[in-house]
């Protein structure tokens, strides 16, 4: 449950008010379809909600949250407010005032008889909107500046391996994007067995991409020495507040190093390889989405992440493994993700980090917390041995 309150602006920015607040049953904060819903029903009016203003609990999910939201008038019933709204350098274009209107004319100029419009998400990450058209769904993405390679990676993929992810129909370069709309569902909390296949696809994907080689712009490059570096940026600042980090650090190079040693070749690497971005059905082969967390580095991390959640994942390594045995001869896949392990909660520290250095302040909430809680994790994973 999420108790939701909306400040309300109009077309040009002019403060109406707010609405009393009122209850939606998903509590995961950019979740604003039944946002928007609940308001039209409630208020009677059509909102578009814009950004994250405020929050009553230190991370998501529930408690209390206030978002500014643009509306075509002020309601019956809405409370005045007195509040300061500000700008700030770092707001994704979408999160502006006038972005999403800008934005869905953008997406109308490439798509005709466009039936609805249903803001699904949106937060310092994405915005998504679906789009009823005569020929279906299409997905209308939007990606602030530091996660925009995602583009650059559909292009290949769709190039390269048709249906193995949505459809880039169309760009704009400043982080828009249309997208198809894959047949499915998206497989959280999928079984073991359900998830050998999405091993499969994605080591096809990363071997075509080390024999490619393609030139993907603005891609986040985390090879070699370039992961320690932004480890060790993310977790500097904690010195001395998380006991044993120091010496966590400490054994990251000799602990790399032995990755390195057992030949696991780095390549692209999705970065978010849960199955929730996996959707699949019965007649219809895995596609992965949201590739805007990607970056160039070891695969082990992605498995590593497509494991979280079972009780047992011992399948799923040993078809990683063999994968990796099958094309690169000589090879030690297996210890390669032993000596990860401990290492993924550090690079989720560095990512969190790249997140909270990229978005402006009032959104912090969604990840402030994200970059404490893997180090603590990291130090506490570091028991794990050197083999």
């Amino acid at each position: 449950m999420r108790t939701v309150s909306l400040v309300l602006v109009s077309s040009g920015g002019d403060v109406l008010g707010a609405l009393p607040p009122f209850e939606v049953e998903i509590p995961w904060w950019s979740e604003i379809a039944s946002v928007v819903s609940a308001a039209r029903a409630r208020f009677g009016v059509t909102v578009t909600v814009l950004r994250l203003l405020s929050t009553s609990l230190p991370e998501q999910p529930g408690g209390s949250v206030t978002y500014l939201a643009s509306a075509p008038s002020a309601p019956a019933g809405v409370l005045p407010f007195s509040g300061m709204l500000s700008s700030h350098p770092l707001r994704a274009a979408y999160a502006a005032v006038g972005g999403p209107t800008r934005s869905l004319e953008w997406a109308s100029s490439h798509i005709s008889e466009i039936s609805d419009m249903v803001q699904v998400k949106t937060w310092n990450l994405s915005s998504l909107w679906r789009l009823e058209t005569g020929g279906g769904t299409v997905w209308l993405k939007e990606l602030p500046a530091f996660l925009r390679a995602e583009t650059a990676v559909l292009s290949w993929l769709n190039a390269v391996a048709p249906g193995a992810a949505p459809t880039l129909l169309a760009a704009d370069g400043e982080g828009r994007q249309l997208l198809s709309h894959l047949d499915g569902e998206d497989r959280f909390g999928a079984p073991e067995a359900d998830r050998l296949p999405m091993v499969d696809l994605l080591h096809d994907l990363q071997l075509r991409f080390l024999r490619d080689q393609p030139v993907l712009p603005g891609i986040l490059d985390r090879r070699g020495g370039l992961l320690l570096e932004q480890i060790t940026a993310a977790a500097t600042p904690w010195l001395g507040r998380i006991d044993g980090l120091e010496a966590v650090l400490d054994a990251l190079p000799t602990r790399l190093s032995a990755v390195a040693a057992c030949g696991v070749p780095e390549t692209l690497v999705h970065g978010d390889f849960h199955p929730g971005n996996v959707r699949s059905a019965a007649h219809v082969p895995p596609a992965v989405l949201d590739w805007g967390d990607a970056y160039l580095g070891h695969p082990g991390f992605d498995i590593l992440r497509l494991c979280g959640g079972l009780e047992s994942s011992e399948a799923l390594l040993a078809r990683w493994s063999s994968l990796w045995r099958a094309a690169v001869p000589g090879c030690d896949p297996s210890r390669a993700v032993t000596l990860l392990r401990p290492v993924a909660p550090l690079l989720g520290a560095a990512v969190y980090a790249n997140f909270l250095a990229n978005i402006e302040p009032d959104e912090w909430p969604y990840h402030a917390e994200d970059v404490p809680s893997c180090l603590k994790a990291a130090v506490g994973n570091f028991v794990v041995p050197m083999l």
